[in-house]
């Protein structure tokens, strides 16, 4: 009889837990939601983070506060948010920094163990631009004039390691040149080279450099995304340009600490498509070259998997090393 009784009272537990958690999930969220911001405030990350957010507060019912942590290309928030109780009231923005920061250095936490992905929320694709006095207008007349003047061209980036560095070494992997890298400490110095001619050529978001272009000062040979941009219609991709399988976007996603309840991962996401697919939100979004992508939390999962073995071989390979 006790056994019996035993039993009968752990199975009426089991049954109490099974049914009080998505119970408890179906509640969420019941207090303001922290997104941690995985740069400074202003920044591009940011910008999408804020637009994403205010829906999302909207359809939560609840106060989406945006917690800013820069430094380290986002790994500080990185780090926070993995030690967060995952109860998906601490979140993450984080953008494809983060990833390549991961590639070539040490970190204190694992970006594919210890978070929950949710989303891939937007995305804006990179631009190859070159300086209007070089004599190219199409990444073929690039490659030809690259290989006919070896480690005469300069690529400006937005520092060493970042994404925009590799993206300049992956171009020279895939087309067999050999480019100069001149670091920068950030977007606005080195296209202030750019425009005068001490650099000739860059890849940086779309956002970052189209105005420059629509202006004639830089000129837009081809596009690092799988299709023409609505912003850009008449420059080519780079795969159309005859460099398979090149794609390069400053991304940006949330992600939840390990651990926090698949139904809150899911209604997450639902309020992230709907917020992206609002359009006062696409058209902001589209103002900095961006698009909405709301992918499911698997799709974001096995992208962030593409993205570590794409820029792990190109850091390989060009012998980049982090700090």
């Amino acid at each position: 009889m006790k056994k019996t009784t035993r039993g009968c009272m752990i199975a009426t537990l089991a049954a109490a837990l099974a049914t009080s958690a998505p119970h408890t999930a179906a509640q969420y969220p019941t207090k303001p939601v922290r997104v941690i911001v995985a740069s400074g405030a202003g920044g591009g990350l940011d910008f999408v983070a804020r637009q994403v957010g205010v829906p999302l507060s909207e359809a939560l019912g609840q106060a989406v506060v945006v917690d800013n942590r820069a430094g380290a290309s986002g790994s500080i928030a990185a780090e926070v948010t993995s030690q967060a109780a995952p109860d998906g009231y601490t979140l993450m923005f984080l953008s494809a920094s983060l990833v390549v920061y991961g590639v070539v250095n040490k970190t204190k936490y694992d970006l594919y163990r210890d978070f929950a992905p949710i989303s891939q929320a937007a995305a804006a694709p990179y631009l190859l631009t070159v300086y209007p006095g070089l004599p190219v207008k199409s990444v073929k007349e690039l490659i030809a004039y690259a290989k006919a003047n070896p480690s005469k061209l300069n690529f400006a980036s937005t520092g060493n390691a970042s994404l925009a560095h590799l993206a300049g070494e992956l171009f020279a992997i895939s087309t067999g040149t050999q480019l100069v890298h001149i670091p920068y400490k950030g977007v606005g110095a080195g296209l202030t080279d750019m425009l005068s001619g001490r650099v000739q050529m860059s890849f940086l978001s779309a956002g970052s450099v189209f105005a420059q272009v629509r202006l004639q000062k830089l000129r837009a040979i081809a596009i690092a995304s799988s299709a023409r941009a609505k912003m850009a219609p008449d420059v080519p991709t780079m795969i159309e340009s005859g460099v398979p399988n090149f794609l390069v976007t400053q991304w940006h996603g949330m992600l939840a600490p390990r651990g926090t309840p698949r139904p809150v991962i899911e209604r997450l996401h639902r309020e992230i498509v709907k917020a992206v697919q609002r359009p006062d939100v696409a058209s902001r979004l589209a103002l900095d070259g961006t698009e909405g992508i709301g992918s499911s939390p698997e799709e974001f999962a096995a992208f962030l998997r593409s993205e570590r073995e794409q820029w792990t071989k190109v850091a390989k390979v060009a012998n980049i090393r982090g700090e």
